[in-house]
């Protein structure tokens, strides 16, 4: 969601329109405004309207899709959409379809069905990405492959863990289509190798997803108390500045220990963060904040007392 304002650069690029009129010069253009919209700054994440950005990201996105259909090989919008397209269906129909469950199950449904299309067109632009990386990766990928992950290196951490998180997610709200379930272990791979690479980026966002992930049943390759150290580890990272990383532990681990206790007081430390105290990160602190909140009201149906 840190993309920078996508309507002044759409009109630039307009404008710039009768001047390129030599191929070359179109698609200099072109790059330009790719360029500029895949190392924007700070200003959605900054943000202090969850409301206002869940309205103009889809401009913004596909913004980001046209100028792939003239580019198509730009590694930077490439992660770009793969990222804004992953955090959009998790932030704004996901997450929101949870909040509706309860009083409109048809919503529900619709908004999961939307956000699982678009954790499908997030990992094909992941996916293309990494193949510009390593080519024909995913064929490698699928084939298992021992040398499809070893091309990348410390500068494609980000991009192996969205296409990872969002091939994930795509695999969760499609527990119905074994074909894509199968594909689990392919994205657990792409996350894998970036823990592998740098385990601490992003301030303990690999991590984070450890806790999440630590939590499945020992069958299934989980630990619990693994769980737990990703969270200290991750802890340590953000300084406790992160309202996800309380969450993590809370949805996770807090609740399959059935710790009432400790799942209240992650919830309060999340509350207790001042969104502007990390104003780069303001919007994802406002956004967690108000799923504390909610969970908050579903604790006593996640909890026997």
């Amino acid at each position: 969601m840190g993309h920078s304002n996508p309507k002044a650069w759409f009109l630039a690029l307009v404008l710039l329109g009768p001047l390129a009129s030599g191929c070359s010069v179109k698609k200099m253009a072109i790059n330009m405004v790719g360029n500029a919209l895949s190392d924007s700054g700070e200003t959605f994440s900054s943000d202090d309207d969850p409301d206002f950005i869940r309205d103009a990201t889809p401009f913004s996105l596909k913004l980001m899709e046209s100028l792939l259909e003239s580019s198509p090989k730009h590694a930077g919008l490439l992660k770009a959409a793969c990222k804004g397209f992953t955090e959009y269906a998790y932030a704004f129909l996901q997450s929101e379809a949870d909040y509706a469950e309860a009083t409109d199950y048809a919503k529900a449904r619709f908004l999961r069905g939307r956000a699982k299309r678009m954790y499908a067109r997030a990992l094909g632009y992941g996916l293309r990405g990494l193949d510009l990386r390593s080519k024909g990766f995913e064929a490698r990928l699928r084939s298992d492959d021992p040398k499809a992950l070893a091309a990348f290196g410390r500068k494609d951490v980000e991009l192996l863990y969205w296409t990872g998180l969002t091939w994930m997610a795509e695999v969760n709200l499609g527990k119905d289509d074994m074909a894509l379930i199968g594909d689990l272990g392919l994205a657990e791979k792409l996350i894998a190798r970036a823990y592998e690479l740098d385990p601490d980026w992003g301030e303990g966002t690999i991590r984070e997803f450890y806790i999440t992930y630590g939590s499945r049943s020992a069958a299934m390759g989980g630990s619990l108390k693994r769980a737990r150290e990703q969270y200290e580890k991750a802890l340590a990272l953000s300084k406790g500045r992160r309202a996800s990383t309380f969450l993590a532990l809370a949805e996770s681990v807090s609740e399959a220990e059935q710790d009432r206790k400790e799942f209240d007081d992650l919830l309060d430390k999340a509350l207790a963060i001042d969104p502007d105290a990390d104003k780069p990160n303001r919007l994802l602190t406002l956004m967690y904040q108000k799923r504390a909140r909610w969970l908050q009201t579903q604790a006593s149906k996640l909890f026997v007392e």
